[in-house]
């Protein structure tokens, strides 16, 4: 891989981050977390420069540069400091202003039908059958439409943080993937295992969350439906009294991206019916 372009843009937008994130999480000075800073940029050009060229619709490539970034600093403090520290020491250095921004925009678009779309294909891609850097996948829809699993069989990180004796690290990278759902704001991320803790693989879930400032409705008495018509297909989002069948229209929804909002206004995370 070329350290010009994406690696080397990699490094300027965490330079500054990760020295002061020695300074808050780890307590070195900061001309100390300087110090290790440019002893590291050597490391990280050389790891970068080992490393194969990725697939260009292989979306991990972003993911593989900050374990470089990451390994190369590991490499250049001499006692290491404990998983907690360094947890936190990650996730500051990497959840710089721009980070938090590129988070929020792509909460934006989650689980859009672009967002599930670009899923299915990195996982029909299985780019690490023949890179052992990039990552294998599959792509699992939860059946209540509450939100969806990506689910890793085969993890870059893993691979490259073991040939450098880092291995025993990857927890603490794997930990922002909470951070990132987070900062998203509009998924809860939950987790089983990891490949890293000995799992059999690792269960990234995204829960949708009720939007904020969403309008309640009776959920005692009455659920969200989308009341379709049998002659035309046009389709009308409300509620279905729960008691009497009854139905409240609230809004004409045309397509996914309308019943989402609708989805959104009043804060449904569960499927919603089709009634007729």
């Amino acid at each position: 891989m070329r350290y010009l372009g994406m690696p080397a843009g990699m490094w300027v937008l965490y330079k500054k981050s990760f020295t002061n994130a020695m300074v808050t999480e780890l307590g070195y000075s900061k001309s100390k977390s300087a110090e290790i800073m440019r002893n590291a940029k050597p490391k990280y050009i050389e790891i970068i420069d080992k490393l194969p060229e990725f697939e260009k619709v292989d979306q991990f490539k972003m993911n593989i540069v900050n374990c470089a970034l990451f390994a190369a600093v590991l490499l250049n403090i001499d006692e290491k400091p404990s998983m907690e520290a360094l947890t936190k020491f990650y996730a500051t250095g990497i959840m710089n202003l721009p980070t938090k921004w590129f988070c929020r925009i792509r909460g934006k678009r989650k689980f859009s039908d672009a967002d599930v779309q670009g899923l299915k294909n990195t996982a029909a891609l299985r780019a690490a059958d023949r890179n052992p850097y990039s990552w294998n996948m599959d792509f699992l829809a939860y059946e209540d439409g509450s939100g969806y699993e990506a689910r890793f069989t085969k993890c870059g990180i893993c691979q490259l943080m073991k040939e450098y004796g880092l291995f025993e690290y990857v927890p603490a990278m794997c930990h922002l993937d909470y951070t990132m759902s987070e900062a998203g704001g509009t998924s809860k991320f939950v987790r089983e295992y990891t490949l890293a803790s000995g799992g059999p693989y690792c269960d990234c879930g995204y829960k949708k969350k009720a939007a904020s400032g969403s309008v309640a409705y009776d959920k005692e008495n009455k659920k969200p439906v989308i009341k379709a018509s049998i002659c035309n297909g046009e389709m009308v989002a409300g509620f279905q009294d729960i008691h009497t069948g009854a139905f409240e229209e609230v809004q004409l929804v045309r397509n996914d991206d309308e019943i989402r909002d609708f989805m959104r206004h009043y804060g449904i995370t569960e499927k919603i019916e089709k009634i007729y």
